[in-house]
Order: structure tokens, then C-alpha cells, then sequence
């Protein structure tokens, strides 16, 4: 099978609609999961709306490196998209579409069959399109993925802005794809395999947090990054960060080395002035968005000081290596 044949067969039908067919006048450039132009052309053609800045970022995905590999097709499909989003979430821009290069060792049907569903599954969840990408063939498996999104002009949160006295919070349980990497099979095997990109979340806090980051490497590591930028130092109470029940049971060590150095959360991190954490709440008390808890608080000193239960705490690792 040829590599544009791979491209209709498994790919085409995700730019949402078939724009070769439709003259660019027709179509609608505010539409979130809007392209002019997508998949089938040289590049894709898309309009920034009004007031808008273009927000994008990029992820590489290498089998046996960033996913188990007995991974399902789907997962990876799902997987390779959703942490892109995350990227967007954590800037609290609305996703519009996404590109993908794919390197196959071989071409497998079935695998891709599978692998395009897990894709087209996360677009139509956060209504985004694949508007373009690029097949070849490579000894590993390796998905890179560049996601675009739009959010109004001078509103992106960045990781630069936290300031002493800000309540440090996170969403969801942290810890659980750490686990679930440890204990294949576990009834947190979807927090890996299947990660929820907090877009909804992202966007109700624009205007409200000081800075802000999603969690791929682990808590301590991408909390640094924020502290670094932003030229702060921490308190963390670890009683406080949410976590599933599975890991409630683990020793002490093993649990903040999850927790802390797990990554793979894709949960959200962010830093909010307490006035600010009040007035976000009463505006979002009726939402579904995801739950969040407050775990500390930013401090003037350029170091992050953890307890558990008073007493000082020093973790074993800080996060994920890519090089290690």
C-alpha cells in the first residue's frame, strides 16, 4: 500500500468535512474544528478569527519509549492526540486541529485501522480535525504530533506568572498512570492509556490563574518549571494531593515517587491569587468541570519545600528524563 493510499484509506475522512469539494467563500473560519483547506493539498489553510493568537505545539511519541509496546493501537491512537491537547489545555486556548506524522516499521491494516479509530475518538471528543501529516516507513514506531489552537489576543496563561501568596492547585488524582505503568492491567490502566486532556477546565481559567502547566513529567518536575520561570519558591503539603485509593496502599517512598515523579498525569497544575481561586469557584460552582485541590502555596525563597503530615520531605527523583 502506498503512502497516500494509507492517507485516504485511514485518514481522509477525519478533516471533518471534504474541503476539496467546497469553494473557501463557503466556508466558516470560526468554526472551532474548521479548516479552508485540509487533508489532500500541499498544506492546510486555516483562518485565525479575529482577535485571536494561533497557539501550537509539538509531541514526539516512540514506541517502548513514551508507551508500552503491547499497547493497543487504539490507546496509542487516542494517547498520541490527547497529550497534545494537554499542551493547549495548559495555556487556555480552544483546540481547532491537529497534524500527525506517522513512521510505521510496516504497514499493518488492521493496526491502522485501529490506531485512525483511537484518533478520530479524542478529535470527536474535544472537536478538533486532523488536517494534515506525513506517512515513511522507520525501524521504531514513531508518532510526532503538532496540535494548533486559538485563544484571545494577550489572554494565554503562561508559566511565568505565579506570585507569593498564590494557592498552588491541581485537577484530578495525580499519580494513577505511575501506577498503572507498574501494575499492568490495574483498574487505573486508563488513566495511561487513555488520558483526559482538562481543555474545559484550561479555558475557565483564563483571566483567573497566574500561571500554568499540565503534567506530563511529574508533579515536582513541571511544578519547577513554573517556580523557574516565574522566579518562586513552594510549599507542598503531600497529605493533600489527590490520589486514587491503589495508591492510598502503597509505602510512603513509593507513593510520592508516583505522585511526584510519575508523570503521565496530564492533569493541570496552576497558580491562583486566593481572591481569584474564590471568584473562579463561584463562577464555575454549576460546570462539570474536572475537581481541583489546592496543595500549597508560593513562597518568596527560589526553593520547593514538601511535607507530609509536618514534617519535611524530600523526594528520590524529580520527574521523567527524556535522555536518561
Amino acid at each position: 500500500m502506498a503512502e497516500f493510499s494509507i492517507i485516504r484509506q485511514y485518514f481522509q475522512s477525519l478533516t471533518s468535512r471534504s474541503l476539496a469539494s467546497q469553494s473557501l467563500a463557503s466556508q466558516s473560519p470560526t468554526s472551532p474544528a474548521s479548516a479552508d483547506v485540509g487533508i489532500g493539498d500541499d498544506c492546510a489553510v486555516s483562518t485565525v478569527p479575529q482577535d485571536m493568537q494561533l497557539v501550537s505545539c509539538v509531541d514526539t511519541l516512540v514506541a517502548g519509549r513514551h508507551f508500552p509496546l503491547d499497547t493497543s493501537a487504539h490507546a496509542i491512537g487516542w494517547k498520541s492526540m490527547a497529550v497534545n491537547l494537554s499542551d493547549l489545555a495548559a495555556m487556555g486556548a480552544t483546540a481547532h486541529s491537529i497534524l500527525l506524522a506517522l513512521s510505521l516499521p510496516k504497514i499493518e491494516d488492521a493496526w491502522l485501522a485501529e490506531f485512525s479509530r483511537g484518533v478520530a475518538d479524542c478529535c470527536k471528543s474535544y472537536n478538533v480535525q486532523l488536517i494534515g501529516g506525513d506517512t515513511t516507513q522507520s525501524p521504531t514506531l514513531t508518532i510526532s504530533i503538532t496540535a494548533l489552537g486559538w485563544i484571545k489576543t494577550g489572554q494565554a496563561i503562561l508559566r511565568g506568572g505565579a506570585q507569593v501568596g498564590d494557592h498552588i492547585v491541581v485537577s484530578g488524582e495525580i499519580g494513577s498512570a505511575a501506577y498503572a505503568l507498574r501494575h499492568p492491567n490495574s483498574a487505573l490502566q486508563s488513566t495511561l492509556d487513555y488520558p483526559q486532556p482538562q481543555l474545559a477546565l484550561g479555558q475557565s481559567l483564563v483571566g483567573f490563574a497566574s500561571s500554568m502547566i499540565d503534567i506530563s513529567d511529574g508533579l515536582a518536575q513541571d511544578l519547577g518549571h513554573i517556580l523557574s520561570a516565574s522566579q518562586v519558591g513552594a510549599e507542598i503539603q503531600l497529605e493533600q494531593i489527590p490520589i486514587a485509593n491503589e495508591l492510598a496502599q502503597l509505602s510512603i517512598d513509593q507513593r510520592f515517587a508516583d505522585v511526584l515523579a510519575g508523570g503521565d498525569d496530564y492533569q493541570l497544575c496552576f497558580t491562583i491569587s486566593p481572591d481569584h481561586f474564590q471568584r473562579w469557584q463561584a463562577q464555575c460552582a454549576q460546570s462539570s468541570v474536572t475537581p481541583v485541590t489546592v496543595i500549597g502555596q508560593i513562597q518568596q525563597d527560589m526553593t520547593c519545600h514538601y511535607f507530609y503530615q509536618k514534617q519535611k520531605f524530600t523526594p528520590e527523583k524529580s520527574g521523567y528524563q527524556h535522555f536518561a
